[in-house]
């Protein structure tokens, strides 16, 4: 089924960015090892993925090592061959450390060396100061995506908080599994509830192995062109995370009627928000 899927896209001419993935070997929860990781990144080109930024934790459980991830992408671009091209980023978690060596020196942890830096918020709690935090990585020139707010258990309870975050300028990246039910039902109806309300930039694979999490778009972008048309399908899997890994700003985006959505309205958080 998923070779049909990737063939089809492929003989459609589309092509697929993936701006959030863990392909290093054995610097994190990703990929263990070299041969894993070569075939996470075989599989991700054949399912039609022609760039992968590989975006290594920065948390409490695995330091961020710039030298050694630009060694390891070296390593694993000549073991595959050209396809798909790698990049590098950083999953970048909210920790007062990380934000203060990130406004000193961001472009070890942005994609590609551009203004665009992947934020992960803890799943304990959302920061009081978080509106301030976001201000402050703006005014330092970044651009911050946050990444799959629809599997935060948190944000799942608060989801009227990605609205306003994306009112103050933040972009969202939601996870392509979460979208085709790979994270459960709670996760699914909070990405297809975004998606509705015109709140989503990006789709990503956020992979980890080639098996439980592997890096394949394929389908989320045939359920995307099924329900909202192959154009934002295209925006979101191909022209955003193109404009991200080059540095320059997103392509004009439709506004949330053109999502063919209802709105993003308080009346249906209240069945995912416990009372």
């Amino acid at each position: 089924m998923l070779r049909g899927i990737a063939l089809e896209i492929l003989l459609a001419g589309w092509n697929m960015i993936d701006i959030h993935c863990h392909p290093l070997p054995g610097i994190d929860d990703g990929a263990r090892n070299l041969e894993e990781a070569a075939a996470m990144c075989r599989m991700a080109a054949e399912d039609g993925i022609t760039h992968m930024v590989a975006t290594p934790h920065s948390n409490y459980s695995y330091t961020f090592d710039s030298s050694l991830n630009a060694q390891l992408v070296r390593e694993l671009q000549e073991k595959v061959g050209a396809a798909p091209r790698l990049l590098l980023g950083c999953d970048f978690h909210l920790s007062y450390d990380n934000i203060q060596i990130c406004l000193q020196d961001s472009k070890d942890f942005t994609i590609n060396r551009t203004s665009y830096l992947l934020v992960e918020l803890p799943d304990q709690f959302i920061p009081e100061n978080l509106n301030r935090v976001y201000y402050e990585i703006q005014v330092a020139g970044l651009k911050p995506i946050i990444t799959h707010p629809e599997r935060n258990p948190l944000i799942q309870r608060k989801p009227e908080l990605v609205e306003h975050w994306v009112s103050i300028g933040c972009l969202v990246q939601l996870t392509a599994q979460s979208y085709t039910n790979g994270f459960g039902s709670r996760a699914r109806k909070l990405a297809e509830r975004l998606l509705d309300a015109g709140l989503v930039h990006f789709f990503a694979s956020d992979a980890h192995d080639v098996r439980r999490r592997p890096p394949i778009l394929s389908r989320c972008h045939r359920k995307v062109a099924e329900e909202k048309g192959s154009e934002i399908a295209d925006l979101l899997l191909q022209q955003n995370p193109e404009a991200v890994i080059d540095g320059k700003p997103l392509p004009a985006q439709p506004d949330a009627a053109e999502f063919k959505g209802r709105g993003l309205k308080r009346r249906w958080f209240s069945f995912l928000t416990p009372r």
